[in-house]
């Protein structure tokens, strides 16, 4: 069904505002974008920044706006684990069936670049022009260059907040009656650390591998980037024994690097400098409803449902939020109060269930990728899934490399997870993992 032209302002000119402009903008509509910070493109990176792992979530929203040929240029294809685990030689998971990966991208590349597409579809963007109120009745916000100086004020059909965790559109939306709200801290931070590219640019360690130094309590990650070098983040506690605010100096720092993680010694300089150089971030988890103001003001993204980063699906989910959100265009027309009415309610579950994921997935990672019968249980599903792949669809490929419901994952990992407790209890279940009896074992079971 189509649309009449609306004069739209989205807030947050990241990774959701930036792709939400061109969607809005090739459906016909004038589209502003505001952002407090300066022109990402003029910049350099604030040294804060996880690498994207983009999936299949992700490709199918780009894909449906013409942009996913221009983004694979600047990613690469990651189709395992490198596990580095002390006291073993490295190892790999494979991801999936063959052909299946998760894709590296660097967030400040991608950004600048998702900006460049939105320009060039003809989208304005304001920076350094910080949102400091909105009337959400009437569909106004109010820019200056301080909180008590003069202010501008813009009038719009629809706004949309895709201004991230802290957002300012959701702040004044919580101030109404019956708005639910809750944010969740874990007591793990993260910061970014690099890996830089050999002299002739090439990757010091395989290039089409997410790199895990799973350690307990805390780890390190490294993601590729298509210069040659990775970024790294390491996640650890910011109390404790082993913890942020336990190394202090220098020599601490080094002493850390290589105890804990022996084959990246080479790099323990880098490491080190990067370590005191770049800040110690927090992660958090957000949910509140209602997403959306009358058919006025609407949240998409982080501003809605912020999660922890462990299952490399932030950036996804907020993609998919536009996706659905076109498709529940196309079925309505001009009746923006019903669109955002059915966009909430479908969207709502799944951000919960993704949230949910992403905190499990945070413990998988941390210990039980080191763990003895973890792995025989992968190993087990992982056969299973190889013989009767029309039964069984582990969670993580559910989650990665389908466009089924976040919900659905959830609620089938749930049952599969039953059934695995059950199968891990069987007699000599280390020797028999591969036998027709397991393999008949869940079959009775599903």
């Amino acid at each position: 069904m189509k649309q009449s032209s609306r004069n739209i302002a989205i807030i947050g000119s990241g990774l959701v505002g930036s792709l939400l402009s061109i969607y809005l903008k090739k459906m016909g509509h004038t589209i502003t974008v505001f952002d407090r910070r300066p022109d990402i493109r003029n910049v350099e990176f604030s040294g804060r920044s996880i690498n994207l792992a983009m999936s299949n979530r992700g490709w199918q929203s780009l894909r449906e706006v013409g942009i996913e040929d221009e983004i694979k240029k600047i990613a690469i294809p990651l189709d395992k684990r490198a596990m580095h685990v002390i006291g073993k030689p490295m190892y790999f998971q494979k991801y999936g069936k063959d052909g299946e990966a998760i894709w590296s991208i660097s967030r400040g590349v991608l950004n600048r670049k998702m900006i460049d597409l939105a320009e060039e579809a003809g989208v304005e963007f304001r920076f350094n022009e910080k949102v400091w109120n909105v009337d959400l009745p009437e569909a106004t916000l109010y820019t200056g260059e301080s909180e008590k100086g003069e202010w501008k004020a813009y009038n719009y059909d629809i706004i949309f907040g895709c201004d991230g965790a802290f957002s300012r559109v959701r702040h004044k939306m919580q101030r109404r009656s019956r708005f639910d709200y809750s944010q969740d801290f874990i007591d793990v931070g993260y910061k970014e650390l690099s890996i830089p590219a050999n002299e002739d640019g090439s990757h010091k360690l395989d290039k089409n591998s997410f790199h895990i130094w799973p350690r307990g309590t805390f780890m390190l990650i490294a993601m590729p980037n298509i210069d040659g070098s990775f970024t790294c983040t390491l996640f650890m506690p910011f109390e404790g024994e082993v913890s942020f605010e336990s190394i202090k100096t220098k020599e601490q720092a080094t002493s850390f690097f290589k105890t804990y993680f022996p084959n990246v010694r080479k790099e323990i300089e880098n490491l080190t400098g990067d370590f005191f150089k770049n800040p110690t971030s927090a992660m958090v988890t957000i949910k509140c409803y209602p997403w959306t103001y009358w058919d006025k003001v609407a949240l998409v993204g982080d501003s809605a449902h912020a999660i922890v980063p462990f299952y490399g699906q932030g950036m996804n989910a907020g993609f998919e939020d536009i996706f659905a959100l076109k498709q529940i265009i196309e079925k309505h027309g001009d009746d923006w109060g019903t669109i955002f009415e059915t966009y909430q309610k479908e969207r709502k579950p799944n951000a919960d269930a993704i949230a949910e994921l992403s905190y499990r997935n945070f413990m998988e990672m941390s210990s039980k990728t080191a763990d003895a019968k973890f792995l025989l249980q992968k190993k087990i599903e992982k056969r299973f899934a190889e013989l009767h792949p029309d039964k069984w669809i582990p969670a993580y490929s559910r989650v990665t490399f389908s466009n089924k419901p976040y919900a659905e994952a959830l609620a089938m990992g749930d049952a599969q997870e039953e059934i695995m407790k059950e199968v891990m209890q069987m007699p000599d279940i280390e020797s028999l993992w591969d036998s027709d009896e397991v393999e008949q074992k869940i079959l009775s079971l599903l």
